[in-house]
């Protein structure tokens, strides 16, 4: 197992090199520069604008900008941001722990219904139940989240009023309410006032759901595909064959084995959650790693981009690396080296 973790890092070494590289390209040959997007349309003094870039460190070559951004993250410096001057870990964690909580609510929603629709749809092969299911899947995976959130705001917001259409409390009614170590929900269940953390619950409700149609579909499908394959195997007909109830049978055999190709993609979908949650942030006003990264580009922050970048890269290894262990725990035949 050793010696399978030491290899994954080895190969993360290059995707890295590979993946900051890019992005900190991209984000340099954007029109302008962060001297110019913080004075915005005000005339800036030549003298001025050259002065601010070489404390910025932007008159360099964009080689010699690379090299020193890798030397500064090896020593874990990930630099400060151009325009309130506050470290990059500082604000990427602000914003992070918003993310994690709305991706955990995402995919806490997305599993429990996914495989729950994906075994009745397998179970009830052929019915009517079985195409209403797999249809409604096909359906939240086709539906884009840009146009199923204000779909939802407009349903269960404005129409029904029983959520509230973005943010994560009701600033007005809970002035004295503050995220603790960044989690609004912790902040909130520990602040003493009556209906603070329910009240962020139903916050997080729609950008939840925006968020996790398409992993709930995929889930869906794959659950039932690996169930369907799973009861054709050997060891489930002999499992029958010497008594084993049926309740046994999916639990230790069909469900158990089922879930691997299900783990695998929840791993995924884990990492790109955290990184892909910018166009929900942005419709329900979530102030997470989503909204800061869009904020970022959109005022030229090119260290705190490509850091956001590098942070969620390492992010979705981990996941990645520790759904590979759990396959170990799935699958007795499964050996790491």
């Amino acid at each position: 197992m050793l010696f399978y973790v030491l290899r994954r890092v080895l190969i993360l070494i290059p995707v890295y090199l590979g993946l900051t590289l890019s992005t900190f390209t991209l984000i340099r040959l954007v029109p302008g520069d962060a001297v110019e997007i913080m004075m915005g349309e005000k005339a800036v003094d030549p003298a001025m604008h050259a002065q601010a870039l070489q404390r910025l460190g932007l008159d360099l070559p964009l080689p010699v900008q690379y090299w020193h951004y890798l030397t500064n993250i090896l020593q874990g410096n990930f630099g400060e941001s151009f325009r309130t001057r506050t470290p990059v870990l500082q604000d990427f964690f602000q914003h992070f722990v918003p993310t994690v909580e709305l991706a955990f609510c995402a995919i806490l929603i997305a599993s429990i219904l996914g495989i729950t629709m994906g075994v009745i749809a397998a179970l009830r092969r052929g019915s009517w139940l079985d195409y209403t299911l797999m249809s409604g899947a096909l359906a939240g995976y086709s539906m884009p989240i840009y146009l199923l959130g204000p779909i939802l705001t407009g349903i269960f917001a404005h129409y029904l009023g029983w959520l509230p259409v973005s943010g994560v409390i009701s600033v007005a009614q809970y002035l004295d309410v503050q995220p603790l170590y960044g989690s609004w929900l912790l902040g909130s269940l520990f602040s003493g006032q009556s209906g603070a953390f329910w009240d962020v619950v139903k916050h997080f409700i729609l950008p939840s759901i925006a968020l996790s149609t398409i992993p709930l579909a995929m889930i869906a499908r794959m659950t039932r595909s690996a169930i369907l394959e799973v009861l054709g195997e050997d060891y489930v007909r002999t499992a029958r064959a010497k008594g084993m109830d049926n309740k046994s049978v999916m639990l230790r055999h069909v469900l158990r084995n089922s879930m691997i190709p299900v783990v695998t993609y929840l791993g995924q979908d884990l990492g790109a959650l955290m990184g892909g949650a910018m166009i929900s942030e942005t419709i329900f006003n979530v102030h997470g790693i989503g909204y800061l990264t869009y904020q970022s580009i959109l005022k030229g922050e090119g260290n705190l981009v490509v850091s956001i970048v590098t942070l969620l890269m390492l992010i979705f290894v981990v996941c990645n690396l520790l759904v590979d262990m759990l396959y170990a725990a799935l699958d007795p035949r499964i050996r790491y080296a």
